[in-house]
Parts: C-alpha cells; structure tokens; sequence
C-alpha cells in the first residue's frame, strides 16, 4: 500500500521546480526591463538637483537658456524619452526652480504599461 501512495507522488518535486524557475525569470525579466528606467531617473534626479544647487554660482550667472541646456544634454546622455520643451526652468530672486514630466513605455511582451515620472528640485534652503 505504502509503494502506491508514492506512486501517485512522483514528479511533484519536478513540477514545483519548474513553476518556480518559471516565477523566478518572470521576476528576473521584468527587473532587467524596469530597473535602468527607474536608475535613470535616479540619476537625472541628483542632476537636477546640482544643477539647481550650482546654476548661480558661478561667473557669470548661468541664464535659463544655460540651465535647460545642460539639462537636456543630460537628459540625452541618459537616453530618457523626454521632450526638450517640457523642462521647466524658473529663476526668481536668486531661487533656481528645475522640473521635468516625462513618461516611459514599459514591454513586457505580455503585459505593457507606463511609468511616469516627475523630477524636480530647487535651491531653496531647508
């Protein structure tokens, strides 16, 4: 009796294995896909952030054009997917404003989605 219950229990180990192995690479996909968008957009952050920290420090003073400037080429050499028109630069009273809506298409073969992202920063004093 004991051999037969066995019996019935072979290969459940191999089907175990293999979801998970199937989950596993799903996962390890995905990640490869998602990862250098959001690294990117890290990246872009801390630019905007000493851009914004530096733009009038120096001599002479960066103007806007300068700023938006420096941003997109930036923005280029990180290969994010936006518009040099939607980089908003503000200067007003020794205060530099930068920010940046833009959105990445995310294929996944089977699913498709967008992720958005909006960077800003400012040199405003805490």
């Amino acid at each position: 009796m004991v051999r037969v219950d066995r019996i019935k229990e072979l290969g459940g180990s191999k089907t175990n294995l293999l979801v998970t192995v199937v989950i596993l690479g799903a996962m390890a996909f995905t990640a490869i896909k998602v990862f250098p968008v959001y690294f990117a957009n890290y990246q872009l952050q801390d630019a905007l952030e000493s851009e914004s920290r530096f733009a009038l420090t120096g001599y002479p003073k960066k103007s806007v054009d300068d700023i938006r400037d420096d941003i997109w080429r930036k923005v280029q050499d990180l290969g994010v997917p936006a518009d040099r028109n939607a980089i908003q630069v503000a200067v007003q009273n020794g205060s530099v404003s930068i920010g940046l809506d833009y959105s990445v298409p995310i294929d996944l073969s089977a699913y498709k989605f967008t992720l958005q992202f909006h960077p800003h920063a400012d040199n405003h004093t805490i």
